[in-house]
């Protein structure tokens, strides 16, 4: 399945501003942009240099090209089956304004056909809707949906029932134990 998938903010600012904005990029205690407040850090082996590897959560890619102050793509190596790449850009509307762009394009395949839209997608759009509002704050922030919350909630529970174990759902007196 064939993604494209862009998501901008007009930020009232000139492209220099917005350029040292996005060289922040790192999610280091000097980051301006990415929200790592409420979603995993983005972390990069060598910062934001080609072929810098690195990700956030389960989203894995090495850094294959940087402009300073213009863009940064990142290439996906993981998690299987995501085929393509992210970036941000700066490009410039006039002296006083600029668009701050991010676009995703890959293609899918095995299970991440289901998972990209089920799971990825609206975690992805919250997450960069998040960092935008770290670009140019606005009066009504992005709010995330009843979906996301919920996927959220049930990827916090995630590591905590593992350490449960399974066996304790099974225990007599426990609801839908057989």
């Amino acid at each position: 399945m064939a993604v494209l998938n862009v998501h901008e903010r007009l930020v009232a600012a000139g492209a220099d501003a917005v350029g040292e904005l996005l060289d922040t990029l790192s999610a280091g205690p000097e980051d301006r942009l990415w929200p790592s407040g409420h979603w995993p850090a983005m972390r990069l082996d060598r910062g934001l240099s080609p072929g810098s590897a690195g990700g956030h959560g389960p989203i894995r890619y090495t850094v294959s090209a940087y402009e300073p102050g213009v863009r940064v793509r990142f290439d996906f190596t993981g998690p299987p089956g995501f085929h393509g790449f992210h970036e941000f850009a700066v490009v410039p509307v006039d002296t006083h304004r600029t668009l701050l762009r991010h676009t995703l394009s890959m293609r899918t395949s095995g299970a991440a056909r289901l998972a990209w839209p089920l799971l990825y997608r609206p975690l992805h759009d919250a997450l960069v809707e998040d960092g935008l509002d770290r670009a140019q704050p606005t009066a009504r922030p992005a709010r995330w949906s009843p979906y996301v919350r919920l996927l959220r909630t049930a990827l916090a529970l995630g590591p905590i029932l593992a350490r449960v174990g399974p066996t304790a759902w099974s225990a007599p007196g426990i609801r839908g134990a057989r």
